[in-house]
């Protein structure tokens, strides 16, 4: 690799990763992606690909606003990558039922309801006759069902690939198989040093996912960002059992894709790297979920996988400037909400690096420097 000069190089090529590179290079800003791997060869393409805006907030939070803003812009994403790129991302808008299979869930379901009723975003509780209409194959002896009609999905895989696509088209690098192992700041201008070469860039994303915490040790910066595995499983069945996704109050989901086959998971194992998937993760997630659809235990089990999200100690992403060096910016942290917060993630990055603030929403909760353990030694 040249020693080459960008505007911005951001470091990981996931769904965060690309959805920056592709904002930015839509703005004739000269835009590198420097990938360890293969592009969104990890939490990216793992990922069921579920919009659960309301799902996955049942009181109030910081990420409500941008995960509801996110969630409208995917109708809009999934075309203009369409059209830069060919790519179908798979966005589905069949809605969401989140469930409860024990009366305690129930409880905590009711006030999950109770909250975006409050909020005015359209939900549902729908009555054992409901459900059996919209979906017969589910178990009629569910304690509770909510109903979330703007809660989507896309697929992930082809998201993320569409996205660094995309970026591509209007003129951003990438280099896969380049793992970034140090930086050095010289006069306002940043030399990535890489196991391919040296990339010198007058602004740095950090957008590595779980393994971002591992760079920005370098730069005297200990964040909270920590490994959280999930194995989920994909099954084939010969008719489509299901319409809308099925997300249970016990972490269980459902997620119709194409040509018959649902997208089961995902078991939830931090403070670990390895990927392998366990019998016994395996064992708990088809039980799970012949409890929600039990027509599934006779579907043919076509592959596992397990991914790795990026958590932090208080469930909210990092997105904001470095506190030690002036264009270093991070968005990393999403946990399962990476491929939801994407389209809107690359925004609010390139409108940072920009300059241009981030507008009528607030990001301070997710400021670097929020936690003690975030001051650095340098």
């Amino acid at each position: 690799m040249a020693h080459n000069h960008y505007d911005v190089a951001i470091i990981g090529g996931g769904v965060i990763g690309g959805s920056i590179a592709f904002q930015l290079a839509k703005r004739n800003v000269r835009t590198v992606v420097l990938e360890k791997e293969r592009i969104a060869s990890q939490a990216s393409s793992a990922a069921a690909g579920m919009l659960g805006a309301q799902s996955e907030f049942a009181s109030d939070s910081p990420l409500i606003s941008l995960a509801l803003k996110s969630r409208a812009m995917f109708g809009q994403v999934a075309e203009e990558l369409k059209q830069l790129t060919g790519i179908d991302i798979g966005y589905v808008q069949k809605g969401m039922l989140k469930v409860a299979v024990t009366e305690g869930e129930q409880k905590s379901l009711q006030e999950h309801y109770e909250f975006w009723r409050k909020m005015g975003q359209p939900v549902q509780w729908l009555s054992a006759s409901e459900l059996a209409s919209l979906e017969p194959n589910v178990n009629p002896t569910l304690k509770g069902v909510m109903y979330i009609a703007e809660d989507g999905q896309v697929s992930a895989p082809h998201l993320s690939l569409a996205f660094a696509k995309a970026s591509m088209a209007y003129g951003a690098q990438w280099h896969e198989f380049t793992e970034v192992i140090d930086i050095k700041e010289q006069g306002g201008l940043y030399e990535l040093r890489t196991n391919q070469g040296v990339i010198a860039a007058d602004a740095v994303v950090v957008a590595g996912g779980a393994w971002s915490a591992l760079f920005l040790e370098k730069t005297g910066l200990s964040l909270s960002i920590y490994p959280v595995k999930g194995e989920c499983l994909l099954v084939k069945t010969e008719k489509p059992l299901i319409q809308a996704t099925l997300f249970a109050k016990n972490g269980c989901y459902l997620v119709p894709k194409r040509g018959g086959r649902i997208l089961i998971g995902a078991t939830s194992t931090p403070h670990t790297f390895d990927q392998k998937v366990t019998v016994q993760g395996v064992t708990h997630l088809l039980e799970k979920a012949q409890e929600l659809v039990p027509s599934i235990g006779g579907a043919e089990l076509e592959k596992s996988w397990a991914g790795i999200r990026p958590q932090t100690k208080d469930g909210l992403p990092y997105i904001g400037k470095h506190p030690h060096y002036q264009n270093v910016w991070l968005a990393s942290g999403h946990y399962r909400n990476g491929i939801l917060l994407s389209p809107l993630t690359g925004v609010l990055i390139a409108d940072l690096v920009e300059g241009k603030g981030s507008g009528e929403l607030d990001i301070t909760p997710f400021a670097v420097t929020r936690h003690h353990d975030a001051i650095s030694t340098v």
